[in-house]
């Protein structure tokens, strides 16, 4: 299957009725105000939505929205889907309308993680941050990158390359074993922590488009007493400038900037030893609450 994008994110959350002023206040992203459900949809660019918050019971990751090109591309991805056993289904007319999309097939991975393929998402064609920075790095982009902790890297890989049609962009050893997974130029749309007999969502990255964004986000954290889980710092892989902050949701936020464009022509796979060059200490030891152990 071809993905283009990381279109959206959907979490569950017990705080969710806290993202209505940490989106706004902290991220700079508006609240989409289009329906009055008790949903939390913020907005990043132009896109009715790009993030969900629903209420729930616990903070867990509910779905991820990756985007294809439209019907033909969708159909054949429900086919290849179904012939690899996972019994992926098309979305119900409320299905599609809650997602803002035209067309929607949602599956689970060998995890329990559920992926959702669309097109034709909903476009309010204006956008603007509610604080001071110069914008989201999305487009053809897309969102940003997603990162899962599962408890085996191998099949993962396996899955996400073979499966999803994911390419692999490189691997990291420590503090734990991750690879990453690339479907446009952006460096990851999606990335696999290995942490044996654990699951779910680790964080959630977003790019400004100008250095200073960070600086003034991670003052204002500092300021309003936002949780900080890594320092600032740049990473070796795709050369992000960032640091990470605990959201109200209980998975992380890395807030960044400078991200590196991947060309498949010249592209080769590494293994680097040092996720950073620099920075990204850690300042927090507790997990994420979207982390959850198995048997």
């Amino acid at each position: 299957m071809r993905i283009l994008s990381l279109g959206y994110v959907g979490t569950r959350s017990r705080r969710a009725e806290d993202w209505k002023r940490f989106g706004p206040e902290i991220l700079g992203t508006p609240v989409a105000t289009d329906d009055g459900a008790e949903v939390t949809r913020l907005r990043l660019d132009e896109r009715a939505w790009r993030i969900a918050v629903h209420p729930g019971d616990r903070d867990e990751l509910a779905y991820v929205g990756w985007e294809v090109s439209g019907p033909v591309d969708l159909e054949s991805a429900l086919a290849e889907l179904r012939h690899a056993g996972l019994g992926a289904e098309r979305g119900s007319l409320d299905e599609r309308a809650a997602r803002g999309v035209e067309g929607l097939v949602g599956f689970d991975d060998p995890w329990g993680n559920r992926h959702e393929l669309f097109f034709g998402a909903r476009s309010l064609g204006s956008f603007r941050p509610t604080r001071e920075i110069s914008g989201f790095v999305t487009g053809a982009l897309g969102l940003g990158h997603v990162v899962l902790v599962l408890p085996d890297l191998e099949q993962a890989v396996d899955f996400f390359t073979r499966v999803m049609g994911f390419q692999l962009s490189d691997f990291i050893d420590v503090p734990f074993p991750l690879a990453f997974f690339h479907c446009n130029p952006r460096h990851h749309s999606l990335a696999v922590a290995h942490l044996p007999g654990t699951v779910g969502f680790h964080h959630l990255m977003l790019e400004v488009a100008e250095l200073d964004d960070v600086g003034k986000t991670y003052e204002l954290c500092r300021a309003a007493g936002v949780p900080l889980t890594m320092d600032l710092g740049r990473h070796t892989n795709d050369r992000m400038f960032s640091f990470y902050m605990r959201t109200p949701g209980g998975f992380e936020i890395e807030y960044g900037w400078g991200g590196r464009l991947i060309d498949d022509a010249s592209w080769q796979v590494v293994r680097l030893p040092l996720p950073s060059f620099w920075g990204h200490h850690p300042v927090s030891k507790d997990p994420p609450t979207t982390l959850r152990s198995i048997a």
